[in-house]
């Protein structure tokens, strides 16, 4: 063997890449021991970097220094309350805050960030709906503002940001709720246009909630269409094979599968659903999005993979965590899978009743999905990468289409 070719080999070995087609990855372990399931993605400390925030931590952007941000206790068994980081500059200072949720305090809350390096940031409750495994940052009411939507399992809820004048010239971000009720509640939430009116509508596992036009004060009707069981975060509503006519793709977020329901009209023009699988081996799935990973423009790869532990007992809990993206082909009307990150099984995980712990049941350096994930180019290289954090770890997939 030649010394040239010796030489590449050993750099193959030194770089973990992988390659989900015409998508190739490098993963980045930003702190394999983080036992957090959500992290957000913003520029902390104003240096034009994008740093990560994920439960008691933020990373600084290039080389991942941390620093503290509050102190996070144990909730539950393998839990702590960090459910969603998602950037928002409420008190209008300049440096970016956060907003999140938690299901064992059942707050919806924002975190002020100090604007000093090592300094505490400062809790502050919006309102206490009830439990909420998960959030995220979405323009609910089409007014070009992202909205706070949580999955509230006992009610339906959405928050408005609005901006009112507290003193002088000084403005500060409150939060308007809108409170849908509790019929309609269940393990998961989301949004998309159902009905092709170019609105937004409010998903839940037992059916939507029509966008009227005027989101703050009209009524949105009740469309009882389906019941999808437990689900995850977010339902999504898209035209999926460009019939024109738009279908919902949703997770399993206790058992296995992903799925889409094909939306289509009966004789008499009511609108049906034909629920089809995507992918039966995949298990506990509770994040998923949309996003332009190949960069031609289009947000058509549906990012998704297994949340490590979502409960420590539960269908496929320690099988192999995947974190993959899913293309629907329209000419041969099916689904294709493209792996980002194939995990190993959990061989020597404690028996049912003990405590599970994913930092020491599966191999170091294993990824998840966690609760949520974030497409962003962390980088600034042109494409996007995602953020993934979750018991097994925080780690960081950088995208290398653009640096080809």
């Amino acid at each position: 063997m030649s010394r040239n070719l010796t030489a590449l080999l050993c750099l193959v070995l030194l770089v973990s890449v992988s390659r989900a087609d015409d998508v190739r990855w490098k993963k980045h372990d930003i702190n394999a021991k983080s036992v957090f399931e959500a992290a957000g993605v913003f520029d902390v400390d104003n240096d034009g970097k994008l740093d990560i925030v994920s439960g008691d931590t933020w990373y600084n952007a290039p080389d991942w220094k941390t620093y503290p941000v509050r102190k996070l206790e144990p909730a539950g068994r393998t839990y702590r309350n960090c459910f969603a980081t998602l950037p928002f500059d409420v008190n209008a200072d300049g440096k970016m805050d956060f907003v999140s949720v938690s299901y064992f305090n059942k707050d919806v809350f924002w975190v002020e960030n100090p604007g000093k390096k090592g300094e505490t940031w400062t809790y502050h409750e919006i309102d206490k709906p009830g439990p909420s495994e998960a959030a995220v940052a979405v323009d609910v009411d089409g007014d070009g503002v992202l909205d706070i939507l949580p999955n509230t399992v006992n009610t339906v809820v959405w928050y408005s940001p609005v901006d009112v004048l507290e003193s002088g010239p000084t403005k500060r971000m409150t939060f308007l709720k809108h409170n849908f009720g509790n019929a309609a509640a269940g393990h998961g939430v989301g949004t998309g246009d159902v009905n092709g009116d170019g609105r937004s509508d409010l998903l839940t596992p037992k059916g939507w909630f029509e966008n009227p036009g005027d989101p703050k004060a009209g009524t949105w009707t009740w469309h009882p269409d389906w019941n999808l069981g437990s689900t995850g975060i977010q339902i999504l509503a898209k035209d999926v094979d460009g019939d024109g006519l738009s279908d919902l793709v949703y997770g399993s977020g206790h058992a296995f599968g992903l799925f889409w329901e094909k939306q289509g009209k009966s004789a008499s023009g009511a609108r049906t659903w034909t629920k089809a699988t995507i992918d039966d081996k995949l298990s506990s799935v509770h994040t998923l999005l949309w996003a332009d990973l190949n960069g031609d423009g289009l947000a058509n790869e549906l990012v998704t993979g297994k949340r490590v532990y979502a409960h420590e007992i539960e269908p496929g809990e320690v099988e192999a965590p995947v974190i993959a993206y899913f293309t629907y082909d329209q000419t041969g009307k099916k689904w294709d899978r493209h792996v980002i990150f194939q995990g190993e099984a959990a061989t020597n995980a404690p028996k049912e009743g003990a405590l599970r712990d994913a930092q020491k049941d599966f191999p170091a350096g294993t990824a998840g999905t966690g609760l949520q994930m974030t497409a962003i180019d962390i980088d600034n290289d042109g494409d996007l990468d995602l953020v993934c954090p979750g018991k097994s770890g925080l780690y960081l997939f950088e995208n290398l289409t653009k640096s080809r």
